[in-house]
């Protein structure tokens, strides 16, 4: 019995099923793509990349770019427009 108790006490507590995820999404592929490409005047010829987003709110989404070690933080709309290309 002592055992049971034992080993009992060992157990560890059944792993929740659900995640926490961060209320703000990733901006869509496209959008992230367009503001890569709007970088590409300021990269130089760098290879260009999207590195992180983030939706701002229910009509912009910010989009960090890598550009050959540069790094650009971007705003663009729902709609595909730029709204900014900055240095970050």
């Amino acid at each position: 019995m002592a055992a049971a108790l034992l080993l009992a006490g060992c157990q560890s507590a059944p792993e929740s099923r659900t995640t926490a995820r961060p209320s703000r999404q990733a901006a869509p592929a496209d959008l992230q793509l367009i503001c890569a490409n709007a970088v590409v005047p300021r990269a130089a010829g760098a290879r260009i990349r999207p590195t992180r987003s983030s939706q701002i709110d229910a009509r912009r989404y910010s989009v960090d770019v890598d550009a050959g070690g540069r790094k650009f933080n971007c705003i663009i709309d729902t709609s595909g427009r730029v709204r900014s290309v900055r240095p970050a």
